[in-house]
């Protein structure tokens, strides 16, 4: 269903661009004639300017998971109060944002902050691509403003750390082949009677693929077909654990690479004094409409983000960025 809506969505563009070009056709017609349409080309530009670049972005989108729903988390780093009111921003910013791409949110953990703010939340975002769109989002966001809780009116730094995780399956499809394993059979030992103690009845399983083996074995059946299906799902299960650790330490090796929350490590700016601007470090694209984008506006900056990631181009330089 979701590849099928995903085609509809596509072919409803494809019937768009070509919508919005016979129209510009059309138009650039009468004013080559003298009619006065500069006003309708503006406005037609601007809007196939948006559906190209929402048609690119979705292109971008090629990862293995970026169609998928994503698990966003958020949690202060230092700055205290300021910090807690500050992930409370940024989630507020979140789920304004899948509002708009029409996304459903679900907030599955939140911890109220102490004062103000939040001490850390995690929520769901589901939909088509949402994984792929807010990747873009891992890292440390920084805000700099005059502070709400400070008397003196003074300039305090806050830092929040965003982190997004697919919503994958939890089924592994276990793909055992023959020449990764051998099966040896033996005869049962201890009590059980005449036909168990003198037939090789018994299963042994021995999987060469993982660093141990993985050995399992069955005999408390009298017959051996019984206790090689019996040792088979005691491997798959072995096996299934196996890939769920390797799940774990891929999650740990990725949250170990993660950069403190704090000076320096940042991949977004948002100043709000002395100067007001967003400031993505990465692919370098400077927003003067501050409110705009913690109201929910994040398409500008995603799709940068994208083309950045895709082939190092850089959306600006950074000389435009005033001094602190």
């Amino acid at each position: 269903m979701q590849d099928r809506k995903r085609l509809e969505e596509t072919l409803a563009d494809d019937e768009r661009i070509r919508s919005l070009t016979d129209d510009l056709d059309t138009l650039f017609e009468l004013a080559r004639e003298g009619e006065d349409v500069t006003g309708e080309i503006e406005r037609e530009v601007k809007s196939y300017g948006e559906l190209l670049e929402r048609v690119e972005t979705t292109m971008l989108l090629s990862g293995e998971n970026d169609a998928r729903s994503a698990i966003v988390t958020i949690h202060p780093g230092a700055g205290g109060t300021e910090s807690q009111d500050w992930a409370e921003m940024l989630l507020r910013m979140y789920l304004r944002w899948a509002e708009r791409q029409g996304f459903q949110t679900v907030v599955t953990d939140r911890l109220e902050g102490e004062g103000a703010g939040i001490k850390s939340v995690t929520f769901e975002v589901n939909g088509i691509n949402a994984y792929g769109l807010l990747q873009s989002e891992i890292g440390v966001h920084r805000l700099v403003r005059i502070s709400p809780f400070d008397a003196n009116a003074r300039r305090h730094t806050s830092f929040a750390s965003v982190f997004v995780y697919p919503q994958v399956d939890d089924e592994i499809k276990i793909d055992i082949k023959p020449d990764d394993i051998r099966i040896d059979t033996f005869r049962s030992s201890g009590a059980g009677g005449q036909h168990v103690n003198m037939t090789d009845s018994a299963v042994r399983i021995t999987y060469f693929k993982t660093e141990p083996p993985i050995v399992v074995q069955c005999q408390n059946e009298r017959s051996q077909h019984k206790n090689r299906d019996s040792a088979f799902k005691q491997l798959r299960a072995r096996l299934y654990e196996f890939e769920l650790e390797k799940k774990r330490v891929e999650a740990r090796k990725t949250e170990d690479a993660k950069l403190d929350i704090n000076f320096g490590s940042q991949i977004r700016n948002y100043v709000l004094a002395p100067y007001r601007l967003v400031k993505d470090v990465r692919s370098r694209l400077s927003l003067g409409d501050v409110d705009r984008v913690l109201d929910g506006d994040l398409e500008a900056l995603i799709h940068a983000w994208l083309v950045w990631r895709k082939t190092g181009k850089t959306a600006g330089d950074g000389k435009d960025e005033p001094a602190e």
